[in-house]
């Protein structure tokens, strides 16, 4: 794999941009893309897993335990996770020794055929057993691509960015999450609504797969048409890139990682509960139908989106630790009151519970752009802020949706607070303990 990510990376051409400066709209594109297809990949595959995967790659335990066989396709989808932490170690050290630009381009190469490949994929009654198994692969080589995605367009925007302003373009990334959101709940709304149950068991639920396709070529034409970011380019120049980034990373900056880790895994928490968790509780138990609950996740997102600019505009002027600690408190004291709108069937409830908790999460998601970055020198900020980040989506989101239905059956709806709250004061415990990173030079 390695060897495989160098070649690309190597034959990875310099493209028309190369010339001159990137423009606002090219940093803004090539951020974005990638965040938006992991979201909108994420969503689609947790619907699909749910209802569909259950019954057309695990058709024989279907047949006699359908709960099985749905939990049998979660586990393929916490095989993206486990491989993340490996596609940031991979693409972080290629990131930090070749270039942003050329390891970016392979990694949504990697990511968005994976994800392709999905919609194609014969089910159990074609392939039998091979078919689970090239599931599984197409989700850790997804996994692999988006742990070297988020990083890299972090690093893109952040630093392209004007003096004053790197918090406000960390934003660019983040929010590929919202649109991707919304993406996704668009298509499977639409799908729902439009084919009966047995043409989405049939063939439907290939469609969302295939439609990424069109977010991986444009990301795919901007950024070959980017140039270098200037950090990387004055690094270079001055001969600061290291051999062994990892290594380095591991010896100097462990710290850093476990932090970043920590103070990022209640992003990944509140994005799970509220997206996917919530989708399920908000259907089989409060009785909402899930054309009405994917339409009030839809209107939710716009919270989302708006408040990882108004959390980014913030920590360009306050600073990264108090607005990201206000808004983790923010979530602490969500999580106190957010069972009680979960108790009765009630619209009003539920959109309030999306909306208060989504805007919480774009508060503390949108400054992660900047701070997290921000954690590690240039020669090994790809890797660090790569490992940090998909440690936290493994800590923090892949097995939350389990988590809360476990802690819910057994114990009532109260004790979603109990781990919404704890997952907080993991964070902010972190954040105690960060540098306040504002005012850092960035290409040291």
């Amino acid at each position: 794999m390695s060897s495989t990510v160098a070649t690309a990376a190597a034959m990875a051409p310099v493209g028309v941009g190369s010339k001159g400066k990137n423009s606002t709209a090219e940093i803004v594109a090539a951020s974005m893309v990638g965040t938006a297809i992991e979201f909108y990949d994420n969503y689609c595959y947790s619907i699909a897993a749910a209802s569909y995967f259950g019954l057309i790659f695990f058709t024989d335990v279907a047949k006699s335990d359908p709960v099985l066989a749905t939990l049998l396709s979660f586990v393929t989808f916490a095989v993206s996770f486990l491989a993340r932490p490996f596609g940031s170690l991979i693409f972080g050290h290629f990131g930090d020794k070749l270039g942003r630009k050329k390891t970016l381009v392979v990694a949504l190469m990697l990511m968005g055929i994976a994800t392709f490949v999905v919609g194609l994929l014969p089910g159990y009654e074609v392939l039998g057993p091979t078919s689970v198994v090239l599931l599984c692969v197409c989700r850790a080589c997804q996994g692999l691509g988006l742990g070297g995605e988020w990083s890299g367009a972090a690093l893109v925007a952040t630093e392209n960015a004007p003096k004053g302003k790197r918090a406000l373009y960390g934003a660019f990334p983040n929010m590929g999450a919202p649109i991707g959101f919304f993406c996704a709940y668009g298509v499977n709304l639409l799908l729902d609504s439009s084919l009966p149950a047995d043409a989405m068991v049939a063939w439907g639920w290939r469609i969302p797969f295939l439609l990424s396709a069109l977010l991986v070529v444009v990301g795919l034409v901007v950024r070959l048409r980017m140039t270098e970011t200037p950090v990387f380019q004055k690094a270079q120049r001055e001969n600061r890139t290291v051999k062994m980034p990892l290594a380095m990373l591991l010896r100097h900056n462990w710290r850093q990682v476990v932090l970043g880790t920590c103070a990022v895994s209640i992003t990944y928490t509140l994005f799970y509960v509220l997206g996917t968790w919530s989708l399920s509780y908000g259907v089989s138990t409060l009785g909402f139908t899930q054309q009405q609950y994917l339409g009030m996740q839809m209107v939710s997102v716009f919270f989302f989106a708006g408040f990882i600019v108004v959390g980014c505009l913030s920590a360009d002027r306050f600073g990264r630790k108090p607005v990201v600690a206000l808004a983790t408190v923010a979530t602490l004291v969500f999580a106190l009151f957010a069972p009680m709108l979960l108790s009765v069937h009630s619209a009003l409830n539920v959109m309030l519970f999306l909306c208060i908790g989504f805007m919480c999460m774009g508060a503390i998601f949108g400054p992660t752009g900047s701070y997290l970055p921000e954690l590690f020198p240039a020669r090994v900020r790809y890797c660090g802020s790569g490992l940090s980040y998909n440690l936290a989506a493994i800590v923090g989101g892949a097995f939350a949706p389990t988590i809360a239905s476990a802690l819910v059956m057994n114990f009532g709806i109260m004790s979603l607070g109990w781990y919404l709250g704890g997952m907080a004061v993991v964070s902010l415990v972190a954040l105690f303990f960060f540098r306040e990173s504002k005012d850092v030079n960035y290409e040291e």
